[in-house]
């Protein structure tokens, strides 16, 4: 296992792209905290009646413990820039052979897809790390109540690293399939905000809302709207709280039959 990391280590050290897309994550994730956030200041900072009425009913969705969600559901948008550099580091093993060499050094097809599995992992916990800082942050400086318990929705860290694991695992699927970067990054992004939106919102309206069922929306569910998004809603909000709990297990069983597909079409596929 050591060796694996260590050889996996080897190969993005010195892959440019990989720092690159991996800054721009850093950025992007309390970038658009930080813009929701103002937008919220903006909208509810004013003193006049009608604000301070929406501040009393909304709440403030950034303080402790409600941050935690809040900041989990506006992060969960930009999962689809570390899956760029899942697919880039895939597509890589067969643009540049090192998957070859890798099995000619000695590694089992096994070994291989091990490697690449822990590098699904590795990403997924940096980006989860990066979301408890932002999470945090955002909290502690939110927060005027001493008394609020801050820990209270900490659990959407647990559901963010699966959410964030499942989609990557998707990622990692297409890229896998296609072997070529530009094909499998215009499929994922395709598929992420177009097709799958698409086919969401009409299966909710016409076809009892089988659309849960499909990839991304599965591990979509597990961070439901913040309270504030849907307040004037109870009864939608409950429901998909409830949920929540169900799309645990769809994730982990959709990601677990994907890396099985992955490594039984690894056993099989010519070097």
């Amino acid at each position: 296992m050591t060796n694996l990391i260590k050889t996996e280590w080897l190969k993005i050290k010195k892959y440019p792209a990989f720092w690159w897309i991996m800054g721009i994550t850093a950025l992007s994730y309390p970038g658009i905290n930080y813009m929701f956030l103002k937008i919220y200041e903006n909208i509810l900072g004013d003193k006049g009646q009608a604000a301070q009425l929406a501040k009393l009913l909304i709440g403030n969705p950034f303080s402790f413990p409600e941050a935690w969600h809040t900041v989990a559901f506006f992060s969960s948008i930009f999962v689809f820039i570390p899956a760029v550099v899942v697919i880039m580091l895939v597509t890589n093993e067969y643009s540049y052979k090192t998957y070859r060499q890798n099995i000619i050094d000695g590694w089992s097809r096994n070994q291989f897809m091990t490697a690449k599995l822990i590098d699904v992992l590795l990403i997924s916990l940096m980006i989860t790390i990066l979301y408890i800082i932002i999470a945090l942050v955002v909290g502690f400086a939110n927060t005027n109540n001493a008394l609020a318990d801050k820990w209270a929705l900490s659990y959407y860290t647990g559901l963010f690293f699966l959410q964030t694991i499942a989609q990557l695992s998707i990622a990692f699927l297409i890229g896998f399939l296609v072997r070529r970067a530009f094909i499998a990054l215009g499929i994922f992004i395709f598929y992420f905000f177009i097709l799958e939106n698409v086919l969401v919102e009409w299966a909710r309206a016409k076809a009892n809302d089988i659309g849960r069922f499909l990839p991304i929306e599965i591990s979509d569910r597990l961070v439901p709207r913040p309270h504030f998004m849907v307040r004037i809603n109870k009864e939608a909000y409950d429901r998909a709280l409830q949920a929540v709990n169900i799309h645990i297990l769809y994730a982990i069983v959709l990601t677990t039959i994907i890396w099985l597909i992955c490594f039984q079409i690894n056993r099989k596929r010519d070097l």
